[in-house]
């Protein structure tokens, strides 16, 4: 056990990890933020705009939309990642390592959001959409004062849960030298040729993710409370 605790758990190995663990953190956070901004905004706008009715525009829009939420929903986010860092530099586009992350894992989130969006606008009363309507309010007045609130509500713990799935999938953008906590701590792994650096950053992630995790399912429970 000894032996053990001195090749996983070596303390002396922690202290001099832990400052490039934190600067791997620091760009972890910082990288999940714009993600969940980026993901978040795009899959509501491209939900709206599915729901637009618009002469002749409205079928190749759908499909346009369509297209691209089934492809960025099946496609390996590593494969992805790779290929706009790498494929963008043949097309005189020289993205960093940050934000070809960004860009990626962003669109990947918004089309999880998107179908979330969608389902929480198309969940809504019909009866309220009509009232709205008579009441004079145009169909973004209406989208704006009774669907969307009604809408976020719904689709905030799904949303919170897929945000957490794929800012933990961030970790994969080593790939392509991304400094995050991975990065960091696979970096120190190798300099001290152990793998406590590891294990300091696996305590790092449950005490950056659990208290998001527990939100989550406090969401859940109240919109499953307020549904019934």
């Amino acid at each position: 056990m000894e032996a053990m605790g001195e090749y996983f758990f070596n303390l002396r190995v922690m202290q001099k990890a832990l400052p490039a663990l934190l600067s791997g953190l620091g760009v972890t956070v910082k990288v999940s933020v714009l993600i969940i901004l980026i993901g978040f905004v795009v899959g509501l706008l491209l939900a709206i705009v599915g729901t637009l009715r618009v002469r002749y525009l409205s079928q190749l829009l759908n499909v346009l939309i369509r297209f691209y939420v089934d492809i960025l929903r099946s496609c390996p986010y590593l494969v992805l990642v790779i290929l706009v860092y790498y494929g963008t530099g043949f097309m005189g586009i020289n993205l960093s390592s940050f934000w070809a992350t960004v860009l990626t894992f962003g669109a990947c989130l918004s089309a999880f959001a998107e179908e979330s969006f969608r389902a929480g606008i198309e969940a809504i009363n019909r009866g309220q959409v009509e009232a709205a309507r008579a009441l004079g309010l145009t169909h973004l007045q209406v989208m704006r004062y009774v669907i969307l609130p009604w809408a976020l509500v719904v689709t905030i713990p799904t949303l919170t849960n897929r945000g957490i799935a794929i800012t933990k999938a961030v970790s994969m953008a080593s790939a392509i030298a991304l400094p995050d906590l991975l990065k960091q701590a696979r970096s120190m792994q190798a300099v001290y040729a152990n793998p406590t650096p590891l294990i300091e950053a696996a305590v790092i992630y449950v005490l950056l993710f659990f208290p998001l995790v527990q939100v989550a399912m406090y969401l859940e429970r109240r919109t499953v409370k307020d549904a019934s």
